[in-house]
């Protein structure tokens, strides 16, 4: 997983399953056994495949939305799978912690990102991603690195192939200052930003290098809406990802990212920036 949120880049693979996912498995299989349904049967009901079921009751996949509510409905409708389920998302370290945001992402009305350490995965360029990869510890393979660029351009396709999706990016300042992959890799980045930041859909904010007051001091933050409006958080660390599903802990970094969004230089003054650092006029 790399420090930008994209999908498998090397870091020795994901965490253990976590204990809530265990429990959640297998209390839906205790349920589906004593309902007397075969793995297929509960996969019929609930419209998922007899894999994904078994998954699930394994402990190694997030279960999605629709899987709870129809498996609830399915298995006897008594409110344990909901219950349970509101326990799944809350801690560190689960499996398929990432597969489970970029599910959502796919199908999200608003996707809002601020980051301070690397350029996100949306908005990178093919040499300034390479360039991540190629110093990524451990090393990576020729062949890994060029799964890793494939994931990663295919993920970008959401700019243009969503867009009635709001995205919004808020990034610091130094991302650009670093200079990451040298001078002209830095330029062409940019120029790709700008061009992103001409879509409709596309929001860029730049927070200042000299911000005296700043609401994303925690570290970098993502968040999105779902189609049915509920919002969904995804923060990460050096090896480890953390979905937030309770809404009182989204509700925190939504207010954290209104704050930030206020406190960035506006969109015409980021371009301007932006341009500045790219030395165009």
């Amino acid at each position: 997983m790399a420090a930008d949120g994209t999908v498998g880049t090397g870091t020795g693979g994901e965490p253990g399953y976590s204990d809530s996912l265990r429990t959640f498995g297998a209390v839906v299989q205790a349920l589906r056994e004593h309902a007397g349904l075969t793995r297929a049967e509960l996969g019929e009901l609930v419209r998922f495949s007899p894999h994904t079921v078994a998954s699930v009751e394994l402990g190694r996949r997030m279960p999605d939305a629709a899987f709870v509510e129809r498996a609830e409905q399915a298995l006897g409708n008594t409110g344990a799978l909901r219950k349970a389920a509101e326990h799944l998302t809350r801690q560190p370290g689960l499996a398929a912690w990432f597969r489970q945001w970029a599910r959502l992402e796919a199908t999200a009305i608003n996707l809002c990102t601020y980051e301070c350490r690397v350029v996100p995965g949306l908005l990178q360029t093919e040499a300034y991603a390479r360039t991540l990869f190629v110093n990524q510890l451990p090393p990576l393979g020729d062949e890994q690195i060029e799964a890793q660029w494939a994931a990663r351009a295919k993920r970008q396709k959401l700019l243009w192939e969503r867009p009635n999706t709001a995205f919004s990016f808020i990034l610091e300042e130094h991302l650009f200052l670093r200079r990451t992959g040298g001078v002209e890799v830095t330029r062409e980045l940019i120029d790709h930003v700008l061009e992103l930041a001409e879509l409709r859909n596309v929001e860029v904010q730049v927070m200042p290098q000299v911000q005296e007051n700043h609401a994303g001091l925690d570290g970098p933050m993502q968040l999105l809406e779902t189609p049915e409006n509920r919002w969904f958080a995804y923060n990460e660390g050096q090896r480890g990802g953390l979905f937030v599903s309770d809404a009182k802990e989204v509700s925190v970094l939504q207010m954290r990212y209104a704050r930030m969004r206020s406190q960035a230089l506006t969109l015409e003054d980021s371009v301007s920036l932006l341009r500045r650092l790219r030395g165009v006029p």
